[in-house]
């Protein structure tokens, strides 16, 4: 059976993991979140694909572009979750499984974090578990895809 690419999308400051507050972002820099994420994938056949992007436009291209080349999408869109309805409307585009993750537990936050609007675009979301929580979001993804 061919592996299942995977896109995992890191929005702004996500590239910033290590230098921001290690209590709540932890002190890891993302591309060792990234290793972390590759060494668990290859054992249930997923391919992961990374990207980072601080800008906007940015994501949404990659966005519209997931359904053609790939089987899921796990996305933290950082700041913008709270902010993009362009992103919203980006993820209700694409027609692939797509759960969001936040590295922190948003409703224990500012109270500007609490609502995400990209949440009700995608089939899940994983809040406040850290970089556990990306993997949280790949075993669900492989479980719709195998469903």
């Amino acid at each position: 059976m061919p592996e299942n690419k995977i896109l995992i999308i890191n929005g702004p400051n996500l590239d910033k993991i290590g230098q921001r507050d290690s209590a709540i972002y932890g002190v890891e820099p993302l591309s060792e979140v990234n290793i972390l994420l590759e060494r668990e994938a290859t054992k249930i056949d997923l391919t992961l694909i990374f990207q980072q992007f601080n800008h906007e436009g940015d994501i949404i291209e990659s966005i519209h572009n997931a359904s053609a080349k790939y089987d899921g999408l796990v996305i933290n869109a950082g700041g913008f979750s709270h902010t993009s309805v362009a992103i919203h409307d980006a993820l209700e585009i694409c027609k692939i499984p797509k759960i969001e993750v936040h590295l922190s537990n948003v409703l224990n936050r500012e109270e500007f974090r609490t609502n995400s609007i990209i949440s009700k675009a995608c089939n899940g979301s994983v809040i406040g578990m850290g970089k556990v929580g990306y993997l949280a979001a790949l075993f669900a993804i492989k479980q719709m895809l195998t469903n």
